[in-house]
């Protein structure tokens, strides 16, 4: 049944109002979204650790953490909604208190989100400047420092060692947030198997 856009404000509003975004019998469904979300985060987070021990191929070892940062973006989302309605912005803030997430958290910031998601319109910026030197376009696995270089243009660099994701030569750091995902995963699983209550 679909509702006409009164009946669904007025929906949103009591929901907002009434129970702080989030009905307590549809608790459960954001507790196993946000189980999935985190825990694929993890795993991605650990076939890195894996594919980096083990000297895999660059691109794997990129891609698998470009997939966990991905699934950490996705999980950001819960806690702080993109979109600015009251009710999103009321279920950001029931999930942000009862998985005791401070303001200040790694999970907030959009930075390396925004990095990753509109690589190609900041791969458009930098290519319409002028640019000279040595450029690298395809995935590395080394140093983060080796983004410092004035001639040497990096595109994408993982270091394993920092936890840095280098980015068109800026470097973002995600251990906090890896171990953020790890906790969150594990209150939600711990939630959802104890009534699937917040």
């Amino acid at each position: 049944m679909v509702l006409s856009d009164q009946e669904r404000a007025i929906r949103e509003n009591t929901i907002t109002t009434d129970y702080q975004g989030i009905l307590p019998y549809f608790e459960v469904f954001y507790l196993e979204s946000i189980a999935y979300t985190a825990g694929r985060a993890v795993s991605a987070f650990e076939r890195f650790d894996l594919a980096a021990r083990k000297g895999d191929s660059k691109e794997e070892t990129v891609a698998s953490v470009q997939e966990a940062l991905t699934h950490v973006a996705a999980l950001s989302r819960f806690f702080w909604p993109v979109r600015k309605s009251a009710l999103t912005q009321a279920r950001g803030k029931r999930l942000r208190e009862r998985f005791g997430i401070k303001e200040d958290s790694p999970l907030q910031s959009r930075e390396l989100r925004n990095a990753l998601e509109h690589f190609d319109e900041r791969l458009d910026e930098f290519l319409v400047e002028d640019h000279f030197g040595y450029f690298f376009p395809g995935p590395i696995v080394d140093d983060a420092s080796l983004s410092e270089e004035t001639i040497g243009h990096i595109f994408r660099l993982v270091d394993p060692t920092t936890s840095q994701f280098v980015l068109l030569g800026e470097a973002y750091s995600f251990g906090e947030l890896r171990e953020v995902a790890k906790d969150i995963e594990r209150k939600a699983s711990q939630k959802s198997h104890s009534g699937g209550r917040l």
